[in-house]
Formats: C-alpha cells, structure tokens, sequence
C-alpha cells in the first residue's frame, strides 16, 4: 500500500505536500484551515527580530501574468515578510505544534546579518516545538535592500556564516532557502552544505516586472503610481526551478543534500517531477493562492495513483530516480537521431507545423503533394528538433521517431547504435587530447 508519510531532515509529516513561506502560512487561522484540507506541513511567514512590525504598502502587492484563458502563469509579488508582531506569531505556531502534532511546522527567519540577531531569536523559536526553521535567504526585494534576504543568499560567504551560527545555536534542522537571483545556484547550495544546514529548499522568487500600463506608463502593481521589481512565482517559473533542482541534486559537492522542492508546482505531475529530480517535499504558494487550500487533495490522491501504478512503495523509492539522466549538452550522443512523422488520420490540416519549419527551422515538411494540401516530412531536411510537434495542436499527430540500424537520409551517415559526445567529435578542436570520464563515478 502506498504510504506517502516523508522524514526530510528529521522532519515527519504524512504526506510531501507544505505550504510554502508566503501570504497562506502568516497566521494560525490559514493553518488551521490547511491541515484540515489535508497539507502535510507548512513553513511559516518569515518573521522577523522583535521591534516595530515591518510595513507593507497598503495597496495591490501582486502583478499577475495571465494566458489566453485567465489562468494565471505566473504572481509578481512585492510583500515583505510578515507584518504581525513577532510574540503574536509565536504563540500561535506554538498552540499549531500543540493541535496537529502530526504535521510539519518549520519557521522561515529573517533578521540582520548579525550573530546576536539569529542568537537572540533561535531560541524563541525552537521554544515553540516548532520542528525547524528555514533561513529566507531568497527574498528579491524590499529586505534586500536591508541587507537580508537574496543579499545574503547572492553571497556564499554570508550563506555559510549564517547557517553555522544556527547550527551553533539552535538544536532545530536548518534548511536554508536558496535565492534563484544568481548565476550559479550551487555555489550557495554548497556553501549551506559547509555550514552545516541540514537540507535546502528552492527556488524563492526571481526579480521580475510583469508588465506596463501603456496608458499611465506605470508598470504593475503599482503604489500611487510608482512601481517596483517584485518577486516572481507560478507556473510559469516551474522550468527554472526544476533546472536549479537538478543542479544541486546531481552536483558531486552537493549530491545527497535534501532539497525541498518550491516554484510553480500545482498537479501532483509536478511534485513528482520534482521528487524524481532529488527533492524529498514541495512547497505550494501560488497554486493555493490561486484555487484554494483543497487542492492538496487532488495532489494526494494523484501522487497516490502514481505511485500504486509504478510500484513505489514510498516516496523514497523515487527521489532523485531521473537524476542520472540529467548531464551536460557535452555527453549528449551526437550519433542519436529521430524523424519527425505526421499521423495522416489524426491531422487535421491546420498547417502549423508547415508554417513553423518552413519560417523558422529547416524546411522540412510540405504543404502540398499534387496540387492537394497535405502536410508530409522530408527526411532529407529533418533534423528531429521537434518544433512540428511542439506546435501541433493534436497530441501524439506528430512524434519523434528514433532512426535503427538505417541511413539518416539528411546526412548519409548509417545510424547504428554507437554513442559518440563532443568531447570524441573529430570535429572538437580539443577531442585529440586524453578524454576525461564522461561522468563521475556513482
């Protein structure tokens, strides 16, 4: 029987599924009404160091990317981290660990790049019975500018500085959340690692504007008419989390670190996409924000079904399953080749892929035979990028079909099997030079 209960870190709660650090998780109310729909655990608001509460515009905080059907893609947000004191917060995620022993509650912190700061509060917290805590080294704006947040996570030093003083400090597991505003994602995962964190989550939002009213010139959202870059997440990010993902989970430096998984996931399909890419949890935002706490059900019983259909017992028996098939462009087999091929009684004649190959890639399907509208490729001209199928509006009317043991037309060269990457290219420069292992040892 499918058991779906994770231990991440230390960290039980019966099912993958935790709402993620964000507007849903600011107060015992929303919590309250999460666990009864079903969410296996939370990461709470951020809280911040006692003092004056931090302010947050009185006004929209959300840009909004929408396609063609309203279905939103992608949240531009420009709140900051919770705005209710902090001994409020407190006492409410102790009375939170009290009701729902069984469910995961970590607390997401952000205070001053300062020991005394994190020494002061850690153990407030860990006083809460709170299960861990995840540094917000993520938020793109607002507390940047403070010095906390993606300006601490942009900066490996500080990233190891800080998670060594929680480890130092606290007894509680540290995850330590990644900001995906960098141009390599491992350099901080590594860094966390030397610290000492227990695990990482990612990503926290990317810097984004999500448009202009052309109107006012004024970009959204917008407060008395001044706007600023807010923190983008949905859907639409979900590609780039899953690559940032992968990098950790497949790094030698950071291989077997647990990640909790965060950006854009709304089906069960993307929490096990995650899961198979390393990530023992995932965290929803948008998707609750979006259609609501029920949701996790639906993600519930999917994952369920997929696992009883694949014969995955635990959510373990996945983690990280299509991790080895990730590598870099320079292992690819060059010697591999695919056709696309059209299903005449599938295709309904729109012309799309005509249109797409003929403007933009290599000319390789046609619009008419005899003088009759009929859309065929020409092997001789395709080169298998799959554009055609990618546009086509009929699923499976186009697919991609190896070549075996035959002559690639395009080419002449006879396809057989053999594996033969760029660094073995005879058209590689560099390809004379003692070849390195294609991959690292296991």
């Amino acid at each position: 029987m499918t058991d779906l209960s994770v231990n991440f870190c230390g960290i039980k709660s019966p099912n993958p599924f935790w709402l993620a650090s964000a507007p849903p998780t600011d107060k015992a109310y929303n919590i309250e009404r999460a666990f009864r729909a079903g969410w296996g655990g939370v990461v709470w608001k951020t809280l911040g160091e006692e003092g004056p509460p931090v302010v947050n515009v009185s006004g929209p905080r959300y840009g909004v990317v929408h396609g063609p059907d309203r279905r939103i893609s992608a949240f531009n947000n420009i709140e900051l981290i919770t705005d209710r004191p902090l001994e409020v917060n407190l006492q409410e995620i102790t009375e939170m660990k009290k009701r729902w022993p069984d469910r995961a509650i970590v607390v997401s912190l952000m205070v001053p790049c300062e020991e005394e700061a994190w020494k002061r509060i850690l153990p407030r917290v860990e006083a809460t019975g709170a299960d861990g805590i995840e540094l917000n080294f993520g938020c793109p704006h607002g507390m940047s500018e403070r010095g906390m947040g993606a300006a601490v996570g942009q900066v490996p030093e500080y990233v190891e500085m800080v998670t060594r003083w929680c480890k130092t400090h606290s007894r509680m597991p540290v995850i330590v959340k990644l900001t995906p505003n960098i141009s390599d994602v491992r350099k901080p995962a590594e860094a966390a690692k030397r610290g000492g964190a227990d695990a990482v989550s990612l990503i926290n939002t990317i810097n984004s504007i999500t448009g202009v009213d052309l109107e006012r010139m004024i970009p959204s959202p917008h407060t008395d008419g001044k706007a600023t870059h807010g923190g983008m997440c949905g859907p639409a990010v979900k590609p780039i989390a899953l690559n940032m993902v992968a990098e950790i989970a497949r790094s030698p430096a950071t291989r077997g670190l647990p990640i909790s998984g965060i950006g854009g996931i709304e089906t069960w399909r993307d929490a096990a996409e995650f899961i198979a890419l390393g990530c023992g949890t995932v965290q929803v935002c948008t998707a609750a924000m979006v259609y609501g706490f029920k949701i996790v059900q639906e993600m519930i019983t999917g994952l369920e079904a997929f696992m009883d259909e694949r014969g995955y017992a635990n959510i373990s028996d996945f983690v990280g399953a299509a991790v080895p098939n990730v590598t870099d462009w320079q292992y690819l087999n060059l010697n591999y080749a695919v056709k696309a091929k059209i299903d005449q009684d599938l295709c309904i004649k729109c012309g799309r892929c005509h249109v797409a190959c003929e403007d933009t890639s290599h000319q390789a399907i046609t619009h008419l035979v005899n003088g009759v509208r009929h859309f065929e490729v020409i092997d001789e001209e395709c080169v298998g990028c799959n554009l055609c199928a990618s546009v086509c509006p009929i699923e499976n009317c186009i697919t991609m079909e190896p070549l075996v043991n035959e002559i690639d037309r395009r080419t002449g060269r006879m396809v057989d099997g053999s594996y033969l990457n760029w660094t073995q290219h005879p058209n590689n420069p560099m390809s004379a030079k003692p070849l390195q292992p294609a991959e690292p040892a296991e």
